[in-house]
């Protein structure tokens, strides 16, 4: 059953094949310090799970990988961003070949891209390596999009849902959804969510809608399919210290306590900012009886779909897979997430995240970068990295205790 509000079908196109503590100040660098030209190695590492947290896991496992690829039009036009990255790094069909490297070497076993306009010729190559594959762009004037690849010979799609934004006001950012079942055993299934959130830092109420109505159409799918676990993956346009990180983490949150121009964090991760070069700060929120005097009716609706209620709720109960997994102090934050997976000259910190509900659980996941290494390479995409973010990637076992019921 389609909601009215997404579109009728999974859309868009599949294709298949036969082959089936805040730690940022322990990083204050000066500018003397920052060696652009200096080589770096780029290399990633596995984290393991701890011993007592996978006696609930069952042999049954699978890899989800999150990655915002940087669309090419965007890297074109915003070029300001890229000024200390070789050009070489920014050009497409070299990107291309980094980013299904990178893919390849973790081999996933589904893929979620944000930022895709080159889908036939990723589709092309991933069909290839026997995954299928579905496509859902933005509306509007923009021509990238999510798109989501799966090996076709561990997971059939049972249901796919594509979530077009401005069908119920917000904005041209599009989802996906994709209900699977895996093919050497019927009683395992998994919804798959993919988003990329709007960027705009002063619109929290839209971010926090679209996140909100995603997560309502995920709880009406899972349970639809016999409460079926949940991996949401995607770019979310929001940090680990904001509040709209704090709506999905604990499934509420009292908008009145927060700033909308503030509530996902954003404007606090300019690279000089993080890396401590200056005295810049953000002051704090301004706060009249206890409630800020910043929401108009509108905005509150928008935000919680209720304007009458200042109280954003989501139906689902989710934990990170990064802030689960112990990682170092190089390269993870005080909440466990990681340090950075973006940066370019005017942004540096973590937007990006592989959330998870009751029934999986991460058994390891792919460290991201240390900071040092992120300022040597003077920003991305680099040598071995694709795109201006870091891929996030986590192997997920099934709960013994789970076991999805027929339908």
């Amino acid at each position: 059953m389609a909601c009215n509000n997404c579109s009728s079908s999974f859309t868009c196109l599949v294709a298949s094949s036969t082959n089936a503590k805040r730690h940022t100040s322990r990083f204050k660098l000066n500018a003397s310090q920052i060696q652009y030209s200096r080589p770096t190695e780029i290399k990633r590492d596995w984290v393991e799970q701890d011993h007592q947290s996978l006696l609930l896991a069952s042999p049954q496992t699978f890899t989800v990988a999150s990655y915002n690829i940087l669309a090419v039009r965007n890297a074109s036009q915003h070029s300001d961003l890229y000024v200390n990255v070789p050009s070489r790094y920014i050009h497409w069909n070299r990107r291309k070949t980094v980013i299904c490297n990178e893919l390849f070497g973790w081999n996933p076993d589904i893929i979620c891209l944000q930022e895709v306009d080159k889908y036939f010729e990723l589709s092309d190559i991933l069909v290839k390596a026997g995954y299928a594959g579905s496509y859902k762009r933005r509306t509007g004037d923009s021509v990238d999009g999510c798109a989501m690849f799966w090996k076709a010979d561990k997971f059939r799609l049972l249901e796919g849902e594509s979530i077009q934004f401005k069908d119920i006001g917000l904005r041209d950012n599009v989802a996906q959804l994709s209900v699977f079942e895996m093919c050497e055993s019927d009683s395992r299934r998994l919804l798959v969510g993919n988003i990329h959130v709007l960027y705009n830092p002063n619109m929290g109420e839209v971010k926090l809608g679209q996140i909100r109505f995603l997560l309502s159409r995920a709880q009406y799918l899972s349970k639809k399919w016999g409460n079926t676990p949940v991996v949401l993956a995607g770019d979310f346009n929001s940090t680990p210290q904001s509040g709209i990180y704090k709506f999905l983490s604990s499934s509420e949150l009292n908008i009145m306590l927060y700033d909308r121009k503030e509530l996902s964090g954003q404007k606090r991760c300019r690279p000089a900012h993080v890396l401590g070069m200056n005295k810049e700060t953000v002051g704090p929120l301004v706060i009249l009886d206890g409630l800020l005097k910043c929401w108009t009716d509108e905005e509150v609706e928008i935000a919680t779909g209720d304007s009458g209620c200042h109280l954003a709720v989501h139906p689902l109960k989710l934990n990170s897979s990064y802030a689960t997994v112990n990682g170092s102090t190089n390269t993870r934050g005080f909440n466990g997430e990681p340090l950075a997976t973006s940066y370019h000259s005017k942004f540096l910190g973590t937007v990006d995240y592989l959330w998870y509900s009751d029934g999986i659980v991460p058994i390891r996941v792919l460290d991201t970068l240390p900071i040092s290494d992120l300022v040597r390479a003077g920003g991305l995409p680099c040598k071995k990295v694709g795109s201006d973010h870091l891929a996030l990637v986590s192997e997920f076992s099934f709960s013994d205790a789970m076991i999805n019921p027929q339908t």
